[in-house]
């Protein structure tokens, strides 16, 4: 249950990241990300956007505005729903980073500042002459972040570290999909989502380091590296060795029985790694003697006959309803086993509603709309941590951020809004 559920609607409870603002130079996924997950937790995210546009995924479909969802051309007064998700619990601000003055008033925000998190093209943040050392010399303190596509440096400078790029360079997209057919593709952005999560850690880990040391440090992560390091848990090449192919579709046959079978209406997931569990199997399909089969008796000789041993199971389970199979082999016994849901189910959940892992997305001038948007999958006890502020529209908060935060009158703000700064 989230802690503002916990606390019977008690949001005044303090937020972890209280205190601490983040100037969020990211765009499309993978650094913006990051930033909605700071902001979740209670962190003063700003982001800055160009003045003329700003982020690219502003102009990705579907939209949503006066007419409704559409895939058409953005429209007066639509919005992109992946800016309705990952700019909540953030500020909106326009400077152009390009021109002299734009870059005096972005190092003015540093001065107050705890975070700054950057996902530029290589190179490109020195160029504008807001890399790592620029910043630090204004503010010791900062620990700035940096999300790299393919290392640093990369052995393929110049080329763009899209999504799919990343995962046909870490192998991941290798080891995906069945043993006889192509390589699979990772059905969710899994490169763009997998980077920020260990870019927080280590944001997280240099704020604490700094509360000993007052001096913060230059974090980087490279989507290419995270996808390797967990291409690696799986100990690949040995089993390579072994005679096991990369790819092994809806089985993992080190821990045979376990995968996806099909039912009449369905699949279920089983995962019977264990002799008890699988000695259950066995039971519930009528056939206990097949544990006396030297080929399925043990998981060495059940990982080397994993097919065999998948495709008696798969003779039962395609007899039977999915529920039937469940009811047998969890309800009944305790071996762990599923069906497979649909993605229509999972985002239409209740209880993942409840906990406020999914959650509804809604429109800063149309209020909630009928589209599901990530939540924030981390309860605590003694702090309010939510997605609760809608996203923003591009420059909203120019006014209290400049005249607020940094002290300008209107009539400066309107110079810069004339001389195209912000």
């Amino acid at each position: 249950m989230k802690s503002d559920e916990q606390g019977a609607g008690r949001t005044e409870l303090p937020r972890p990241l209280e205190g601490l603002r983040v100037l969020d130079l990211t765009v499309a996924l993978s650094g913006p990300y990051c930033t909605l997950l700071l902001g979740g937790l209670g962190a003063d995210v700003i982001k800055v956007e160009g003045p003329k546009g700003g982020d690219l995924a502003r102009s990705n479909p579907p939209f949503y505005g006066p007419n409704g969802f559409h895939l058409d051309g953005m429209g007066d007064g639509d919005i992109a729903v992946s800016t309705l998700l990952r700019t909540r619990n953030k500020k909106s601000i326009t400077l152009d980073l390009k021109a002299p003055r734009g870059r005096e008033i972005f190092m003015q925000l540093v001065q107050r500042s705890d975070i700054v998190i950057e996902n530029m093209s290589d190179g490109t943040a020195e160029r504008l002459g807001v890399g790592y050392e620029a910043v630090k010399a204004v503010n010791e303190r900062i620990v700035y972040a940096s999300i790299n596509g393919l290392g640093d440096p990369s052995s393929l400078p110049g080329l763009k570290a899209m999504d799919i790029i990343v995962q046909a360079l870490s192998g991941v997209i290798d080891a995906t999909g069945l043993p006889e057919g192509p390589p699979m593709r990772f059905g969710i952005p899994i490169a763009d989502l997998l980077a920020p999560l260990f870019l927080l850690s280590g944001v997280l880990a240099a704020v604490i380091q700094r509360s000993r040391t007052g001096v913060g440090q230059h974090v980087k992560v490279s989507m290419l590296d995270c996808m390797a390091s967990l291409l690696a848990i799986e100990h690949l090449d040995v089993f390579k060795r072994a005679g096991y192919a990369p790819r092994s579709g809806n089985q993992l046959k080190r821990l045979a029985p376990f995968g996806m079978f099909q039912t009449r209406d369905g699949y279920v997931a089983i995962a019977a790694a264990s002799d008890d569990w699988v000695r259950s199997v066995f039971d519930a399909m009528g056939q206990p003697e097949l544990m006396q089969d030297p080929r399925f008796a043990r998981r060495g000789p059940r990982a080397a006959n994993a097919e065999a041993v998948g495709a008696v199971i798969e003779n039962w389970t395609r007899s039977k309803t999915s529920e039937e199979v469940t009811t047998e082999l969890y309800a009944k016994r305790g071996v762990p086993c599923a069906r497979m849901r649909s993605v229509d189910e999972v985002l239409h959940d209740p209880a993942l509603r409840a906990t406020g892992a999914i959650e509804p997305l809604v429109h800063p001038r149309f209020g909630e709309i009928d589209a599901v948007g990530a939540g924030l999958p981390i309860s605590f006890s003694a702090s309010h941590a939510k997605f609760d502020h809608p996203a923003p529209e591009l420059g909203a908060n120019n006014r209290d951020i400049y005249m607020t935060l940094l002290g300008m009158s209107e009539t400066e703000l309107d110079e810069l809004k004339r001389g195209g700064v912000v």
